[in-house]
């Protein structure tokens, strides 16, 4: 089966009443029509308004209704192939019409989906295609969406006789021998020939004979297994008469059970699991694969083992990046179920279209090794009624029909089944038509946004010792009975009882604060029924603004209800990449670090007031230079596994902490420029490790460093943007709008990591926050990119190289070769 690119020559505009819900709309491009190459994010480029119906969820974006359309010639001889179009995500309520016809019409917005072309196409002559998609039903989501066909799009051509759509599946059967299970779906009976390739060249094959469905054993000789830290690779290749599948696979077992918990190739593997969104930040929903690999990249070197993807089916390409750098993933289903949490989310849909998405889901993973396990939901608190526990039974019992090698599991909020079931729930359809009548007007919260004002003002403890209530147990214990891992979102407070009580039960902290890193950590090494925690969030992400950030006036006004509130402000790593110190103190917790870790309270506020959030642990950066501030009142958190922990300013002790329970000791000091230093020390006084932060130099630099060595035709670079010394350590309080102009490239995304945004992503300039900034460029194919970055003060200038190119016999084209 060949595939093709479709994602270039595209244009969009708004849909202003020409399209009708029965018959489609097909026409000429309008005026107002632009051109665009997928993936394309419609969303990220409309006004934000008070008045937005998406509000809070949807960064106050307006909602509107999109036509893609995109005219191609289609050969003579495709009339003798079968031709199918995939698209791998379009938000939402997608409808196709190919030469004016409907030819496909999808309501998840998160599911790829497949085009039977051949009934409406035209042979030897030019074609037209068009999407509709909507966003217009405001509000339909609690976090921000994106809208417009946002992943890519492929056009898949076959001959008449061949291997099925997703008809090629690979599945382990042992691993000592290695024996994998080849399994074919074909149009008719015929010879197979089937290949395994590692790194090009084939290791094994054989052939076989088909009457349309057949399952091969291959044994693998000298194998090189999968696993997070040996993320090896294999490719099998299918040859059905003039028809060839491939797909990548890795050989790993994996199991599930009381007695071991869970295990990868026979060995516990404890997840290190951290909740990602679907967006990439400064480019919106866009899922490029450039972005979604430097997503798990960075989730992966700050210690976390395992993705949940929240709460909607993950990306393709961020599958593959999974694969191949040793990533886990969970990955999700779907945030409603039959009780409204918005007022024209998925619910109306759910009923008549979660079989065909589930379906979807799994074909999209079943040969990735890096996807263990399934999630049916999250927080739906139908799971406290009797309808809910059936439909929990019929999802998890219909993914173990499709695929019977993974477990399945649903994020449950304990204390919501509760106020559920006694009629405070925190979701109901009367709340979310309340929400919708009410946007665009100064309201009060209902719904999530209630209880995430309510959870900032309490703290997450309140709803951590909700969850230990005999009704929360009373409420979801059937539900967890008919999945195989009981999700437990914020319940750490109910592991020990609930491990005495139910013995066979294998528990997940399926979404966890922060500040529940280390407990988790210890009670899972004794309880390997306790097989992961998923912290939210990972990465901070696009909308629900403002519910895990603390920010100060120079920055954010106090009400982050109000325009302008770009993210959340939730991540362990900031819009744009950068670690806090919530991620050290996480990869300590998981004894990954050594040494002690120092984070900071920004000094310039350190008596100052933030706005509230129980999402988050602290607001610490890992940085010494204040400058402006020596003498000013500093607070100081050190994280470390020993028994004391002694600190330095400049050689001169100012405290000494021991450490009660967990990690974290506090200092309250003075700032001094210079050097901080974190002793650790074993219960015998013998020094452990030690870590230290340094103050920038005076001089102060504007730097502009690619982060990829080279840049293919078409990729995305990723610059860092930063104010820092002649050495690069970054001057947090440096602060300055950047304009960033690109010649041979594309301006995809400009943006800071500041959870306040008014600017948007798409524009020339940036604001930085703590010293930095993230500009995101594709490059055209036309010589090297080069970017200029000028703040009117400061200028510099980048170059980001080509990747070398191969000569004929393998060897590098020294002329191409760029340093």
């Amino acid at each position: 089966m060949e595939r093709i690119d479709f994602n270039e020559n595209w244009t969009y505009r708004h849909l202003s009443g020409e399209a009708d819900d029965k018959k489609g709309y097909s026409g000429q491009p309008g005026p107002s029509s632009r051109p665009v190459t997928l993936p394309h994010d419609a969303m990220l480029a409309e006004n934000r308004s008070e008045k937005s119906a998406s509000g809070i969820n949807g960064c106050w974006f307006e909602g509107h209704d999109y036509l893609y359309e995109k005219e191609f010639h289609v050969p003579a001889d495709y009339k003798d192939k079968d031709a199918v179009f995939e698209f791998e995500g379009v938000y939402h309520n997608a409808e196709v019409l190919i030469n004016g016809q409907q030819a496909a019409f999808r309501p998840y917005g998160y599911t790829n989906f497949y085009v039977d072309a051949n009934p409406y196409l035209k042979y030897g002559e030019t074609n037209r295609i068009e999407v509709i998609a909507r966003n217009a039903d405001q509000p339909n989501s609690r976090w921000y969406s994106g809208a417009g066909i946002y992943r890519p799009v492929s056009l898949y051509l076959a001959e008449k006789r061949h291997i099925l759509m997703n008809g090629l599946k690979v599945r382990t059967k042992s691993i000592r021998p290695a024996v994998v299970e080849v399994l074919v779906d074909t149009t008719d009976a015929g010879r197979l020939t089937i290949e395994i390739l590692r790194e090009g060249r084939v290791v094994t094959g054989g052939t076989a004979d088909t009457e349309g469905k057949i399952g091969v054993s291959v044994e693998i000789p000298d194998a090189l297994l999968w696993d997070c830290g040996h993320p090896n690779l294999y490719t099998c290749r299918v040859i059905y008469e003039a028809d060839t599948a491939e797909v990548t696979f890795g050989i790993r077992t994996l199991e599930w059970n009381a007695e071991k918990g869970l295990t990868v190739n026979g060995k516990r593997v404890i997840l290190r699991g951290a909740c990602i969104h679907h967006d990439n930040g400064i480019l919106g929903a866009c899922a490029f694969p450039e972005a979604e690999e430097r997503k798990v990249r960075i989730m992966k070197e700050n210690g976390y083992n395992a993705l949940r993807s929240a709460h909607n089916p993950c990306s393709k390409a961020l599958l593959n990046a999974c694969d191949r750098l040793g990533m886990l993933v969970l990955d999700e289903y779907v945030d409603v179920w039959y009780i409204h949490k918005t007022e024209y989310d998925y619910v109306n849909y759910l009923a008549k279209w979660w079989k065909q998405d589930l379906k979807d889901m799994v074909e999209k993973d079943y040969n990735h090794p890096s996807v263990i396990m399934y999630s049916t939901g999250n927080e739906v608190s139908e799971t406290a009624q009797k309808k809910g526990i059936k439909l929990t039974s019929m999802m998890t019992e219909y993914l173990h029909s499709l695929d019977d090698t993974r477990p399945v599991t649903c994020g449950i909020n304990i204390f919501f089944n509760f106020l559920s079931s006694v009629g405070f729930g925190v979701y109901s359809d009367k709340k979310a038509k309340k929400e919708a009548e009410n946007s665009g007007k100064k309201k009060k919260a209902v719904g999530s946004e209630f209880f995430n004002n309510l959870a900032g003002i309490l703290g997450g403890t309140t709803m951590k010792l909700g969850a230990v209530f005999y009704e929360c147990d009373r409420k979801t214990r059937d539900a967890f009975a008919a999945m195989d891992i009981a999700g437990y979102n914020y319940g750490i407070f109910r592991y020990r009882h609930d491990l005495r009580k139910y013995p066979d039960r294998l528990i997940l902290g399926s979404e966890t604060f922060c500040s529940d890193a280390y407990d988790f950590w210890e009670t899972a090494k004794k309880n390997p029924r306790i097989i992961g925690d998923f912290v939210w969030a990972g990465m901070d992400y696009m909308g629900e603004v403002g519910i895990g950030a603390w920010e100060y006036e120079d920055y954010a006004p106090k009400d982050n209800g109000c325009v302008g509130w770009m993210t959340a402000g939730s991540g362990r790593v900031d819009l744009i990449g950068n670690p806090l110190a919530e991620a050290a103190y996480t990869k300590a917790a998981f004894e990954l670090e050594q040494k002690p870790v120092i984070g900071v309270h920004p000094v310039n506020h350190t008596k100052d007031r933030h706005t509230p959030s129980a999402w988050k642990m602290s607001n610490a950066r890992q940085s010494w230079s204040w400058n402006g501030c020596d003498g000013n009142a500093a607070i100081v958190e050190v994280y470390a596994r020993a028994a004391r922990v002694d600190l330095f300013i400049n050689g001169k002790k100012v405290g000494s902490r021991r450490v009660k329970a967990g990690l974290l000791v506090q200092f309250e000091t003075k700032y001094y420029s210079g050097k901080i230093t974190a002793v650790a020390y074993d219960e015998k006084g013998d020094e452990l490790s030690r870590n230290s932060l340094e103050t920038a130099e005076n001089e102060t630099y504007l730097n502009a460093i690619p982060e990829q060595k080279a840049c293919a035709p078409k990729e995305i670079c990723f610059v860092k943007l930063s104010y820092s010394d002649r050495n690069g350590t970054v001057k947090p309080l440096e602060r300055g709008r950047i304009r960033v102009t690109v010649s041979k490239g594309t301006l995809l995304g400009l943006g800071s990591a500041c959870p306040f945004n008014r600017d948007g992503y798409l524009n020339r300039e940036t604001d930085t926050y703590y010293g930095e900034a993230l500009a995101a460029i594709r490059a055209d194919g036309e010589g090297r990119v080069e970017a200029v970055v000028s703040d009117g003060v400061r200028e510099c200038r980048v170059l980001v190289p080509e990747p070398p190119v191969l000569n004929a016999s393998g060897g590098t084209a020294a002329s191409r070769v760029h340093t």
